[in-house]
């Protein structure tokens, strides 16, 4: 059975801008950095993972990654405030959670939610 996830990594070609971008949002930054090729943030119990990579290694769209958050509202106003243009607005979905998705620099794209109260 399985019990839980610890990490995620995602690729990325510019980690400067990466691990600018998640710090934007409220990511602690654990381990690496801006020259990292490798650099790692607090998500909750587990950890989001940044790992550099070439040019010329390209990828498409390979899902979502959600995070939970305390206030759906206050973290897509950080996200503007930081310049940032999520593709969606929060809103309460039938299937009992609050959301807003954004897409990262690199183009992974992340949804950041809460339960609706009583679902």
């Amino acid at each position: 059975m399985i019990e839980s996830i610890s990490a995620i990594t995602l690729g990325t070609h510019d980690m400067g801008r990466a691990v600018d971008f998640y710090r934007s949002l409220g990511f602690e930054l654990l381990h690496g950095g801006e020259a990292a090729a490798f650099t790692s943030f607090r998500a909750g119990t587990g950890y989001l993972n940044l790992i550099a990579q070439p040019d010329d290694k390209r990828w498409a769209w390979w899902g979502r990654v959600i995070f939970y958050v305390a206030d759906v509202d206050a973290t897509f106003e950080r996200a503007c405030a930081a310049g940032w243009r999520p593709s969606t607005t929060p809103r309460d979905a039938e299937w009992g959670e609050r959301y807003f998705h954004l897409t990262d620099p690199d183009g992974h794209e992340l949804s950041f939610a809460r339960p609706l109260r009583g679902v």
